[in-house]
């Protein structure tokens, strides 16, 4: 997924409110452009969140979701999710973030956009689940999540399986915190001010 958020609209959808439905173009699944319709815009309020997001994909696509975004696509605001589906594939499913509908499904292929990141083998198993390290993320910074992402890289990253989740906290800062993905332990990462240069966004 690994797709570069404008961070200014996606927080001020999180924080925010109000927002009408935009058009977004998605790859439907024979991977031809097709037009659907987000039903919030990305200045909108993010009603559906993480774990709506998640149930919604794996209904539509049986199978375990290993990362969920939070994504500004083209003025209409979305989750994204990986899931690697009970058929042994990997899927991409997008979920409207304002009524929790799947705008779009389709697999992934070798020359897609995560050929660079995703590996294709199935994801090592978490005794800690998705939804957990949600929570357990929130408990340590209270906020709203925009994204969580399972690192699944054998050991390359230098780290262990854990779970990368990204808050918009109350406070107004992002927080990289990572879950670890066997004890359910939160370290941060990294908490800033909100003014990276792709991740910049100020709170109401």
């Amino acid at each position: 997924m690994k797709r570069k958020i404008v961070i200014a609209a996606v927080t001020a959808a999180v924080l925010a409110g109000g927002g009408a439905a935009t058009a977004v173009a998605f790859a439907n699944d024979d991977s031809h452009d097709r037009e659907v319709r987000s039903s919030v815009a990305n200045d909108g309020t993010a009603r559906v969140d993480v774990k709506d997001a998640v149930a919604a994909a794996v209904e539509a696509v049986p199978g375990t979701v290993t990362e969920a975004e939070l994504d500004d696509e083209d003025g209409g605001l979305v989750w994204e999710l990986d899931v690697y589906g009970s058929d042994k594939v990997w899927h991409d499913v997008t979920v409207d973030a304002g009524n929790g509908k799947v705008l779009a499904k389709h697999t992934s292929d070798d020359d897609d956009d995560h050929g660079d990141d995703r590996d294709r083998h199935a994801p090592r198993s978490a005794a800690v689940s998705l939804d957990s390290a949600v929570d357990a993320a929130l408990k340590a910074n209270p906020g709203t999540v925009t994204s969580v992402d399972l690192d699944d890289h054998d050991g390359r990253s230098g780290k262990a399986l854990h779970w990368e989740v990204d808050v918009r906290g109350k406070d107004g800062k992002r927080h990289e915190l990572n879950v670890d993905a066997n004890t359910g332990k939160v370290t941060a990462d990294r908490s800033d001010d909100g003014h990276d240069d792709d991740r910049d966004g100020d709170d109401d």
